[in-house]
């Protein structure tokens, strides 16, 4: 492997950040209304790497690449270029994300497994890209993942126009040119790579996964949409305005954050800003977050 991006080992296996854009300060108080300011004055260690001086929390969109054994693996596509979005922060992107990806030694043709933890815009716009007029899949010779019952919530209700559009540009074009798997995710995990398992979290989402990688004695969870921000760690009962079932949400993040805490393993939030990753310790009754900085050496 050679790359410059920040990445983590676990084991014999790489994590890669590829960054896509950081979002911009209104987005936390839209997406989390509860993290007010107040609140995140009160916690002292979200600052200043995952909250402004002003008590604002900073939110991200990135992706990671992992890899396992001779296997690369994406896990959630983010926002993507060119595309039309009622989120002004969305709309329209031109980022250099592509770049960033091949420079982590992720070319496009060379993914193998493409995992999306729950079909949200902001989570599978670079599952395509526009090639003559057309939107057609990034990674073509990828198979492209997520929980069965994900595929099917959003096939029986009925979308208004922005989301049918994201479906239309985004997710469509995958399952028409075959690429998509529909996976039956159970209570355990699924393994999909060696060391990388999918772990039912819904809540977000009716099929929302987490993504667990154990090797060489250590692990990693990849959160998807289960924890959107560290202030979740210390007020887990806080939902994100697009939650579908928040009360199911709440109680996965618990049950997320006591499996793991005080056991070494490395948290790393799909919206988390730098840092990005972390350890997850008990505080009192509720949970904080010790950021664990990425390597950038090239290897």
């Amino acid at each position: 492997m050679s790359t410059t991006q920040p990445h983590w080992t676990i084991g014999d296996t790489t994590i890669t950040r590829i960054d896509e854009v950081e979002l911009p300060p209104e987005t936390g108080p839209w997406l989390l209304p509860h993290a007010t300011k107040d609140v995140v004055g009160r916690l002292p260690w979200l600052r200043p790497a995952f909250a402004d001086a002003d008590h604002t929390i900073r939110l991200a969109s990135h992706t990671f690449a992992v890899r396992v054994g001779g296997m690369l693996v994406l896990v959630d596509t983010g926002i993507g270029n060119g595309k039309d979005r009622a989120n002004p922060a969305w709309h329209n992107l031109d980022t250099d994300y592509p770049a960033r990806l091949t420079a982590a030694g992720f070319r496009p043709e060379d993914v193998d497994l493409v995992i999306l933890t729950h079909l949200h815009t902001d989570h599978v716009g670079w599952n395509t890209r526009r090639e003559a007029g057309e939107w057609v899949p990034t990674f073509p010779n990828a198979r492209y993942l997520t929980h069965r019952t994900e595929w099917d919530y959003w096939a029986s209700v009925a979308m208004d126009e922005p989301r049918l559009r994201m479906f239309r540009d985004s997710v469509h074009p995958v399952h028409e040119s075959g690429l998509l798997d529909l996976l039956d995710v159970p209570a355990g995990g699924l393994e999909v790579a060696s060391g990388v398992l999918l772990v039912p979290t819904p809540g977000h989402t009716p099929g929302q996964v987490a993504v667990r990688i154990e090797s060489g004695g250590e692990r990693a969870v990849i959160t998807g949409d289960s924890i959107h921000h560290p202030v979740q760690l210390a007020h887990p009962h806080l939902t994100s305005c697009v939650d579908i079932e928040p009360d199911q949400a709440k109680r996965n993040r618990h049950h997320l954050l006591d499996s793991i805490a005080d056991t070494g393993t490395l948290l790393l939030g799909t919206h988390f800003p730098e840092p990005t990753a972390g350890t997850v310790h008990r505080d009192g009754d509720a949970h904080r977050l010790v950021g664990v900085a990425p390597s950038t050496n090239r290897d």
